[in-house]
């Protein structure tokens, strides 16, 4: 008998919308990072595009369901360009950046699209490298994650500073994920390792 069951979701396909639902004539950027080059909350699309230095984000509203009304706004984010970026699952409307300028900025975006150019922002840091990706505690309203070289670093952002400095990494550091209950911090690194991390107890690697 197989001991593996087999998955209810085996004969399943995708339904793709039809073309009067597809967001199409978007710019987007080639741009080469760790990071993820496109992220979406309830309200916003954000992603790269091809502008000079790669320092912007097209962003895109999602309120407006008439895709004939639908416009791309551009978002001047930083100096150099963008490596990663991330929504907050607490607010639809806070969008964290982070750039080879070795920052890392928080976006308040307005309602409409047409704004967008005049959002306000709060940069944390300068960093001792190029910032590679940011991440959001999925439980925690206000903490955020990121990775900076072979650093991590856990950031209130009500306070504006670092909670933590995660230092246990060999080499660069790639990618960040939370557990579900963001009790622990996972990062990989160029070093080929997988490092797991209890930010509240101390900064080394629990695993």
């Amino acid at each position: 008998m197989n001991r593996f069951r087999a998955s209810k979701y085996k004969n399943t396909v995708p339904r793709l919308p039809g073309r009067a639902d597809w967001i199409s004539d978007i710019r987007a950027g080639s741009a080469v990072s760790y990071g993820n080059h496109i992220k979406s909350s309830c309200a916003f699309i954000a992603f790269n595009t091809n502008s000079p230095g790669g320092g912007s984000l097209g962003i895109l509203s999602l309120k407006n369901g008439n895709q004939d009304k639908r416009q791309v706004s551009e978002l001047q984010c930083h100096a150099d360009q963008v490596t990663d970026f991330d929504f907050s699952p607490f607010d639809d409307g806070l969008l964290a950046t982070c750039s080879a300028d070795v920052t890392v900025k928080l976006w308040r975006l307005p309602d409409t699209v047409e704004q967008v150019s005049s959002a306000q922002n709060i940069t944390l840091g300068p960093e001792a490298a190029r910032v590679e990706c940011v991440l959001f505690h999925p439980t925690a309203d206000g903490v955020l994650a990121s990775g900076a070289g072979s650093t991590a670093k856990i950031w209130d952002l009500t306070q504006q500073k670092a909670l933590a400095a995660l230092e246990d990494h060999g080499d660069q550091i790639q990618s960040l994920t939370w557990k579900k209950d963001g009790c622990l911090l996972g990062s990989s690194s160029k070093d080929k390792k997988l490092r797991l991390f209890d930010p509240r107890t101390k900064p080394s690697a629990v695993q």
